[in-house]
């Protein structure tokens, strides 16, 4: 069995000048996790905590177990061993399925699927997506969100006729709208060009300084400011 093991702990403590007077410390909180696939072990002994205002930037090659990783802190999928914490939540098993998640308030989830509908227009998305989470949307809101994400001509054909880029487009635009402090994203700059990448970061870097928490994978540098810490999946400890 071919084995790789990450052995970790990453606590990204902000000092309390640094500590924003209404954050609470710790957004999310993962102990000793692990992940099989197919009787191979992807990794195991993750342990990391993300306070609010930082951020995880998750990096491994592929078949590391990146997305297998994101699915079990997001409560998709569970782990082979280990715990989760999110906020105002006991500590949970999240070995056996099915696994407790956090409502959409909470935690908004971007994976490679993005979860559009492609036979609605990109506005018609943000407006469905904020209905299921439970949050007042107007249509005015939802093409104010696309516009940022220089999407304004796009607003209104269906998702389906988009690139790839767009679509991506698309799915960061419903950020803006989603009251959750807690992002994990699943390559969130892939098929953007070069002016969808900078409006992608400086929404990121957004999120953070305003106390929100941010875990990701990426192949890119994303660039991000701040308290925050890298490591490798597949390759041990490694912290920069």
């Amino acid at each position: 069995m071919n084995t790789q093991s990450v052995n970790l702990s990453l606590h990204l403590v902000l000092s309390s000048t640094d500590r924003k007077p209404f954050m609470a410390s710790w957004v999310l909180t993962a102990t000793d996790l692990a992940c099989q696939k197919a009787q191979r072990t992807l990794f195991e002994g993750v342990s990391f905590s993300v306070p609010a205002g930082s951020w995880l930037h998750i990096e491994g090659s592929n078949g590391a177990g990146k997305t297998s990783l994101l699915r079990i802190l997001c409560g998709l999928s569970p782990a082979s061993r280990g715990q989760v914490i999110w906020p105002a939540s006991a500590a949970f098993e999240v070995t056996h399925p099915p696994v407790h998640r956090p409502d959409r308030s909470v935690l908004h989830y971007i994976g490679h699927a993005l979860g559009l509908k492609p036979d609605l227009t990109a506005c018609e998305n943000l407006c469905l997506d904020a209905q299921l989470s439970g949050q007042p949307l107007s249509r005015a809101q939802a093409l104010q969100a696309l516009a940022a994400q220089g999407l304004k001509s796009r607003a209104q054909l269906p998702v389906r006729v988009l690139s790839q880029g767009q679509r991506q487009g698309v799915a960061l635009a419903r950020l803006r709208t989603s009251p959750a402090r807690l992002w994990i994203l699943d390559e969130p700059l892939v098929g953007l060009d070069a002016d969808a990448t900078d409006t992608a970061r400086a929404l990121l870097q957004s999120h953070v300084d305003s106390g929100g928490a941010l875990v990701m994978t990426s192949h890119h540098d994303v660039q991000l400011q701040g308290p925050g810490v890298r490591f490798r999946l597949g390759s041990g400890a490694n912290v920069s």
